[in-house]
């Protein structure tokens, strides 16, 4: 296993891995402001954490 998380560590220090982790973080840090995305993820939280707990209506 250790030699799976050293390939991974030498991906993430290469320039096309610091590449790709900046592409991600862009792409990640532009859904985060999207109020589109904010407004699903609000959705989805207050279903959960509805306070009925989450069983929704019986009939």
């Amino acid at each position: 296993m250790a030699s799976l998380f050293n390939k991974v560590v030498q991906l993430a220090n290469s320039p096309k891995g610091k590449q790709a982790i900046a592409q991600a973080t862009a792409k990640a840090q532009q859904l985060a402001n999207d109020p589109k995305t904010k407004a699903k993820i609000d959705d989805v939280r207050r279903r959960f954490s509805g306070g009925r707990g989450g069983a929704g209506p019986t009939a």
